[in-house]
């Protein structure tokens, strides 16, 4: 591609209009010339810093925030946001080609993409997932290698988008993270409709504040057509006040342009009323609790804003099995029920485990969570106290404990329950503190599982990822229960 042609809405130069054969952004990568070089100020290293070296190999442009001495440089207020400009032009701006749904909030982002995708795909329309437990095009299932729920990086999202285009995807449904949006990541992406499920503390390792995080996620919707706010969530009533775009409210507490009503919760999914207007429309589902209502909704509410009339698209919700990872049940035969969920801040897992607690008739609820490592540690008593609240039983143990100490991390885990009398156990080893957990339930228990949900691996030092896959290790431990029998 042209270099004035990959400049389109980025910049202009007077550097003469060569070819460019790649781009690239991370100074480890082999260039040469034809290649253009993006400058990133990153956590622990400034690539600007890296440009005399690379300008004597030969790299033919850089693009800059700052006067690097070279003479080939693109001076810009923002490398990030050229970044995902010129990886959209490279690729010929494939989200143009296509009808583009963000969902952004703290939870709930998952479950109500895919509730969405498998709506479109319903009713005949290929459709682009990406999100965190992998993308799809249509019925292709990719496993992705960002290891937390993520936005993909400017260099992997739009060939994946341009793919999408090519096979014939007609609308993308994506998780959009704030970190990805604080990024620029989405940088030359404009939606058709956005969607808040909530925000509640989380990635304050990376935003700090409360504050900072809400602005984050608020960016989605300064580049939307539509919007559509959860007003049970504080963040969501403030944001559906502050937002200028297109704008519609869901509830499931109150009355809004999307509500539920009736709610019928039942321990393997729920009977809600989904209200639009002066119209109801009786809605099954087979994921329970609250928030998957709320979840659902969220996605109804989607669907029929993009178009789709809802007396067609509410009969199909109730042939949509649960996502991977969320409020799971694992088959065990044994005589107390197993679920694993991605719960992994205090909201998420008080939800859960309230959920939980709301369709039980007998039995105790025992919960089994840790907390990742290299991430706000300001939240881990308080997945403590949401834990206590529910649960009769806690089992602290790892999560993905990175570059910490795992017994340092549950230190402080354990600081939360201070001045409460809720018994709970301490195993470091997830695999063994699993182990304990399937030998000490008692007929009629709920065992829940939180805060892997969908992965398959560990996170440990130096960021080094092992597989580790509770399915797997739950039925390994219940064939060696079966056998001593």
């Amino acid at each position: 591609m042209r270099l004035y042609e990959l400049l389109k809405g980025v910049a202009t130069t007077s550097l003469p209009d060569i070819e460019i054969t790649g781009l690239f952004s991370d100074s480890r990568k082999r260039m040469g010339e034809g290649g253009l070089f993006v400058c990133l100020e990153g956590k622990n290293f400034d690539a600007h810093t890296a440009v005399p070296a690379l300008a004597k190999k030969g790299v033919s442009v850089f693009v800059t925030q700052r006067d690097c001495g070279v003479q080939n440089q693109i001076i810009v207020p923002d490398t990030r946001e050229a970044l995902s400009l010129l990886w959209g032009n490279f690729c010929g701006n494939p989200q143009k080609r296509l009808k583009m749904v963000g969902v952004t909030g703290t939870n709930g982002k998952t479950t109500v993409t895919t509730v969405i995708k498998r709506l479109l795909e319903a009713m005949g329309h290929k459709t682009g997932l990406i999100g965190t437990c992998g993308d799809e095009i249509g019925e292709e299932h990719m496993h992705n290698e960002r290891l937390a729920a993520s936005t993909p990086e400017p260099q992997d999202l739009f060939p994946l988008l341009k793919r999408m285009a090519d096979e014939g995807c007609e609308y993308v449904i994506m998780e959009a993270t704030s970190q990805g949006l604080l990024q620029q990541r989405l940088a030359g992406v404009d939606f058709e409709l956005a969607a808040f499920t909530n925000l509640t503390q989380d990635h304050l390792d990376v935003h700090g504040t409360m504050e900072n995080y809400y602005q984050a996620k608020k960016l989605l919707f300064s580049k939307c057509k539509k919007a559509l706010v959860n007003m049970d969530d504080a963040y969501g009533k403030r944001l559906y006040g502050e937002i200028t775009c297109e704008k519609y409210s869901f509830s499931v507490e109150e009355k809004a342009d999307f509500y539920a009503d009736a709610l019928c919760l039942r321990p393997h999914g729920t009977i809600y009323w989904y209200c639009r207007g002066q119209k109801a429309y009786r809605t099954e589902i087979k994921m329970p609790g609250r928030y998957n209502v709320s979840n659902t909704l969220c996605a109804l509410g989607c669907v029929e804003l993009l178009g789709f009339e809802p007396e067609k698209v509410v009969p199909l919700i109730k042939d949509i099995e649960g996502v991977r990872g969320r409020c799971e049940v694992v088959p065990t035969g044994l005589d107390f029920t197993v679920i694993i969920d991605y719960a992994h801040s205090p909201d998420a897992l008080e939800n859960t485990l309230g959920s939980i607690r709301e369709c039980m008739q007998k039995g105790r609820v025992v919960c089994l969570f840790g907390c990742g490592g290299d991430r706000d540690p300001l939240k881990r008593p308080l997945m403590a106290q949401s834990a206590a609240k529910y649960a009769d039983m806690l089992i602290i143990t790892s999560d993905n404990p990175r570059n910490e100490n795992p017994h340092a991390i549950i230190n402080q885990i354990i600081a939360g329950l201070a001045g409460t009398k809720k018994p709970y156990i301490e195993i470091d080893n997830r695999a063994d503190a699993i182990h304990w957990a399937l030998h000490n339930c008692f007929p009629g228990d709920v065992l829940v599982l939180a805060g892997k949900g969908h992965e398959d691996y560990q996170v440990l030092a130096g960021n080094y990822k092992v597989h580790f896959d509770e399915r797997e290790i739950i039925a390994e431990i219940v064939e060696q229960m079966k056998r001593s029998f």
